[in-house]
C-alpha cells in the first residue's frame, strides 16, 4: 500500500508545473548557457567572431567620423586586444541604471549606442549585444577609456564585473581598448589563426575609405604588458609580425585585390555611390574570363554570406538593365529570347555595400540582410547608374554583352546535354553505372560511396566492403579538371557522368539534394602525387558543382596507412612516418628491418620477397597504393568504421577556398608559378 502511494506521488509530482519552475537567467548568463544563439558557434567561427564584435564597435566609430586608427594585438595566453582613437565609451552614471555607461554596456545585453539618439547615425551592430556577449563568453576583461582628460578602467570575469570603474590619472588621448581572453569552458580549442584575422580586417579597410588597421602578433612577446596606452605597441618599436591596412580607392580597390589573379574582359571598373531614401547604396563590379560568379555583399559593413535584400535587388537590376540594353541595340537575336540571372552573373566580380539607419539582420550574426527598403534602393540606385555606364562606355558595354550572350548559348548547351544524360538514364530505367558496385541498402543516412582509384584499387574494395551499406565506384585515370569546363562538356566525360548518376542528385538547375543516395562520398585515392591530383580534381568537382554536397558535411577523404609493420606475428599499421618510428621503437638495430616497397607488379614476386624476410623481426611494408593492399587489409586500415580515419571537408572560408581552387585549376599559368614557388618549401618529398 505504501508503495503505490509513493507511485501516486511521483505521477502528481511529475505532472506539477508552476511558476516555480519558470527558470530566469539574470544578466549575461544566457549567453553562458547558449552561445551558439549570440555568435552562431563555439568552434573556430564563433571564436574569431568575438573579434569582429568588439572590432565592429570601433569601425563603427570610424563610419561615423570619429575614429580613423585602430589596432588589433594578438597577445600572449590567447589574449586580444583592441584599440581605436575614437571618442571612448562614455564612463558618467546611467540614469536607467544607475551604474558607469561603461559598466552598462559591458555587463548589459542590448544596451549600447546605436538604438537611437544622436550617438550613431549608421552602424552594424544595432542589436547592442557585441560587447557584452564578448565579455560574457570571456574568462578576463578589460574594458580601458580615454575621454575628457582622464583615464578609466574596469574589469571582468564571465560576464560579471570584478572591479568598479576606477580613473587612472590623465589623458590627452581619446579613445577605448577592450582586452579579452575567451573562456576554456565555451570554447574547448582556443587558437586564434593569424590569416583568418587578416583576410577579414583587410576586407573591412577597403569598405572604410581613410581609416588605418595595424594588426600585430605579439603572442610571443612574454614580458610583462603594460596597456595602458591606447596605441602602446606601435611606440614599443618592438620586431613583431604585423599587417597595416589603409585604402582611398573603396571598393573599386577591392574588386581589383579580388581579380588581381583574373583576366578582366574590360578594364574599366563600373562604380557608383548614391544614397536613396535614407539608404547608402555603394556598388562596384567587374567581369573577367571565368565562368563562376563573386558577389561579396555587405550591410552596414557587416559581411551577409547568405545575401539579402540588397543582392536580391541588385540581381533583378542587373538582369532587367541588361536584357533593356540588348534589346535596344538590336544586339541578340529574338529566337534567343532573353538573359537569366544566371547569365548576367557569369564571370561577374561585384561588392555590394548597404548603409542603412534602422537595419535588420536575419538572426544575430547577421549573416543575411532582411531589411526591405534595401531592395528598391539598390535596385533603383543601380539600374540608374549602370545603364548610363553602358552607354558611356559601348566598348566595355560590348564586351559585357558578348561574355553574357555567350553564357546564355552554353547554358542551352549545357541544358541539352544534361537532359540527354537524364533521358538517358530515364530509358535505362534509372540504371546505374554499370561499374558501379552499389550497396544493398536504401537508407542514404547509413550509406557511403568510395571514389577509389582504377581497377586494381576498386577490385580490393569491392571484395573487402561491408555490402550493405558500402558502394565502390572506381575511376579511370584523372577526370576532367572542370575549374573551366562548361556542364555540357563536362557531361561528356563518361566518369563524370557515372559519377553525377550514381549520386543520384542531378546536376545544374535540377540538382536536388535531397534525392542524395549516400550521405558519405569518401575519395580514396592513392597517397602519392597522382592520387593528390586526382583528389584535387574531384574536390573541384564537388566544390564547382555541388557545394551544397560539401556545405551537408557529406564529403570526406580516406586516410590509408602508408606503412605495414610485423613484429613477429604482431601486425601494426601506421599512417604517417611518426607513428612508424613510434612503432618500430628507438632501441631496434637497424639490421633488424626489413623495408619492402610494394610496388612489385606481380603477386608471386611480392609473395616470395616477403619470404625472403621471414628471418628478420621486424617487417615493414611500404603502401604506395590502395590497389597493393588485399582485400582484408584495405577493409581492416580504410574501410572499418570502427578503425578507419576520415577526413571531412569543409569550407571554412569560401572566398579563401575560390582563390586557391582558381589559382592551382585554372587557365592562368602566372598565379600558379607564384603559389608554387611561395609553398614549396611546405612540400612533403616522398623519395
Amino acid at each position: 500500500m505504501a508503495k503505490e502511494k509513493d507511485i501516486k506521488k511521483a505521477q502528481v509530482a511529475a505532472h506539477h508545473y508552476d511558476a516555480s519552475d519558470i527558470s530566469v537567467l539574470e544578466g549575461l548568463e544566457p549567453v553562458r548557457r547558449r552561445p551558439g544563439m549570440y555568435i552562431g558557434t563555439t568552434g573556430p567561427e564563433g571564436l574569431h567572431h568575438l573579434i569582429w564584435e568588439i572590432f565592429d564597435n570601433s569601425r563603427d566609430e570610424a563610419m561615423g567620423g570619429f575614429c580613423n586608427d585602430i589596432e588589433i594585438v594578438l597577445l600572449p595566453n590567447n589574449r586580444i586586444r583592441v584599440a581605436d582613437n575614437g571618442r571612448g565609451i562614455p564612463v558618467d552614471i546611467h540614469k536607467k541604471t544607475k551604474v558607469s555607461a561603461l559598466e552598462t554596456v559591458m555587463t548589459t545585453l542590448h544596451a549600447g549606442g546605436k538604438f537611437g539618439g544622436e550617438g550613431y547615425k549608421v552602424s552594424g551592430g544595432l542589436h547592442g549585444v557585441g560587447a557584452s556577449v564578448v565579455n560574457a563568453l570571456s574568462v578576463f576583461c578589460k574594458a580601458e577609456v580615454h575621454k575628457d582628460g582622464g583615464k578609466y578602467s574596469q574589469e571582468y570575469s564571465q560576464g560579471k564585473k570584478k572591479t568598479a570603474v576606477k580613473k587612472n590619472g590623465s589623458s590627452k588621448l581619446n579613445g577605448t581598448i577592450i582586452t579579452f581572453e575567451p573562456d576554456i569552458e565555451i570554447f574547448k580549442d582556443i587558437k586564434f589563426d593569424w590569416t583568418t584575422v587578416v583576410n577579414h580586417i583587410r576586407q573591412q579597410a577597403y569598405l572604410v575609405k581613410g581609416l588605418k588597421i595595424l594588426i600585430i602578433d605579439a603572442r610571443k612577446y612574454e614580458d610583462k604588458i603594460d596597456d595602458s596606452d591606447i596605441f602602446y605597441f606601435r611606440e614599443l618599436e618592438l620586431e613583431l609580425p604585423s599587417t597595416s591596412f589603409y585604402f582611398e580607392g573603396g571598393l573599386t580597390s577591392l574588386v581589383k585585390y579580388y581579380n588581381r589573379f583574373q583576366k578582366p574582359i574590360h578594364s574599366h571598373i563600373f562604380y557608383v555611390e548614391k544614397e536613396l531614401d535614407n539608404v547608402g547604396v555603394e556598388i562596384a563590379l567587374q567581369y573577367i574570363d571565368d565562368m563562376v560568379d563573386h558577389i561579396v555583399p555587405f550591410a552596414n559593413n557587416i559581411y551577409t554570406g547568405e545575401g539579402g535584400t540588397h543582392v536580391t535587388g541588385f540581381k533583378t537590376a542587373l538582369t532587367r538593365t541588361l536584357n533593356t540594353y540588348c534589346k535596344k541595340n538590336e544586339l541578340m537575336k529574338e529566337s534567343e529570347g532573353g538573359f537569366t540571372g544566371d547569365d548576367v552573373l557569369e564571370g561577374l566580380t561585384c561588392v555590394i555595400s548597404v548603409k542603412l539607419q534602422e537595419i535588420q539582420f536575419e538572426g544575430q550574426t547577421k549573416a543575411k540582410l532582411g531589411s526591405v527598403e534595401a531592395q528598391s534602393a539598390v535596385s533603383s540606385v543601380f539600374a540608374e547608374a549602370f545603364a548610363a555606364f553602358l552607354e558611356e562606355n559601348p566598348d566595355e558595354a560590348k564586351a559585357i554583352i558578348n561574355k553574357s550572350i555567350l553564357a546564355l548559348k552554353a547554358r542551352k548547351a549545357a541544358k541539352a546535354a544534361k537532359d540527354s544524360v537524364l533521358r538517358k538514364g530515364a530509358l535505362e530505367g534509372m540504371t546505374l553505372p554499370g561499374k558501379l558496385a552499389d550497396c544493398q541498402s536504401k537508407s542514404a543516412e547509413e550509406s557511403e560511396l568510395f571514389l577509389v582509384e582504377g581497377d586494381s584499387a576498386g577490385g580490393s574494395a569491392k571484395q573487402g566492403r561491408d555490402r550493405r551499406t558500402q558502394a565502390i565506384l572506381p575511376l579511370k585515370g584523372k577526370i576532367l579538371n572542370v575549374e573551366r569546363a562548361r556542364i555540357d562538356k563536362m557531361l561528356a566525360s563518361k566518369e563524370i557522368r557515372s559519377l553525377v548518376i550514381a549520386l543520384g542528385t542531378s546536376i545544374g538547375d535540377t540538382f536536388d539534394l535531397s534525392k542524395m543516395r549516400y550521405h558519405k562520398i569518401i575519395i580514396a585515392t592513392d597517397a602519392d602525387v597522382d592520387g593528390a591530383h586526382i583528389r584535387t580534381l574531384l574536390l573541384t568537382l564537388f566544390y564547382r558543382y555541388f557545394r551544397q554536397v560539401i556545405d551537408a558535411g557529406y564529403v570526406y577523404i580516406a586516410q590509408p596507412p602508408l606503412y605495414k609493420i610485423k613484429k613477429g606475428k604482431e601486425v601494426s599499421y601506421a599512417y604517417t612516418d611518426e607513428e612508424k618510428d613510434k612503432l618500430i621503437g628507438k632501441d631496434i638495430d637497424i639490421n633488424e628491418i626489413q623495408t619492402v616497397e610494394t610496388d612489385v607488379e606481380n603477386e608471386e614476386e611480392k609473395e616470395e620477397e616477403e619470404k625472403e624476410t621471414k628471418t628478420k623481426k621486424i617487417h615493414i611494408q611500404r603502401y604506395k597504393g590502395l590497389g597493393e593492399m588485399n582485400p582484408e587489409e584495405l577493409w581492416e586500415t580504410t574501410m572499418d568504421p570502427s578503425h578507419r580515419v576520415l577526413k571531412k571537408v569543409n569550407i571554412d572560408d569560401a572566398e579563401e577556398a575560390n582563390k586557391v581552387f582558381e589559382i592551382l585549376m585554372g587557365s592562368e599559368v602566372p598565379p600558379r608559378k607564384s603559389f608554387i614557388q611561395s609553398n614549396a618549401k611546405l612540400a612533403e618529398i616522398d623519395i
